[in-house]
């Protein structure tokens, strides 16, 4: 069980409402809205910081492009006025976001990461924050991807995808945990 400090920051990564577009695909976790809703909350409630970070695809067919309704924040997931935003263009939420130097500068060193897409959005952020030697712990059941086809054409099944992102990470980048087991070990219900 993880104990977390009081500044530990909950990374919310890209809870738009483009993720849900059906040409994305099949996905696997259909409850992980709920985990990070459960995770938002406990977090909300003992004033730990709360980053939430968004996509601004550069690529003009993305579900992220700016201007249109699939770039906006899910209801469920819209940050409030006190918590933090950063926006980014590459899948990585450290690359010239400035999100590394405003931890430092507040003295974050524990990160708790959900979101999507787990292979991709989720892996490379916790790759670079493990990197760069924050204590990162990636939600598996508060993440989620979709079914990908490799270079030859074999379809891998979402939940393969997922298990073998969580896999990579878990070998030098971050610790791989559950919402049950992360807020149970934070003693999030104390606050500050």
């Amino acid at each position: 069980m993880t104990a977390f400090a009081v500044n530990a920051a909950l990374l919310l990564i890209d809870l738009q409402a483009g993720i849900h577009h059906p040409r994305l695909g099949r996905r696997n976790n259909p409850e992980a809205e709920l985990r990070m809703g459960e995770l938002l909350a406990a977090w909300r409630h003992s004033a730990r910081p709360v980053v939430h970070v968004r996509h601004l695809s550069r690529s003009v067919d993305s579900v992220f492009w700016p201007g249109q309704s699939g770039c906006e924040f899910q209801p469920a997931f819209t940050p409030l006025a006190s918590e933090t935003l950063f926006d980014k263009h590459v899948p990585d939420a450290f690359a010239n976001s400035g999100l590394e130097r405003w931890l430092h500068t507040r003295g974050i060193h524990q990160l708790v990461i959900a979101g999507v897409i787990t292979n991709n959005s989720v892996e490379s952020t916790a790759r670079s924050a493990g990197n760069l030697g924050f204590d990162v712990v990636v939600v598996e059941d508060a993440c989620f991807t979709f079914d990908l086809h490799d270079l030859q054409g074999r379809l891998w099944p979402a939940e393969d995808v997922h298990a073998l992102s969580l896999a990579n990470l878990a070998l030098d980048y971050a610790r791989i945990s559950r919402t049950e087991q992360v807020l149970a070990g934070s003693t999030l219900a104390g606050g500050r």
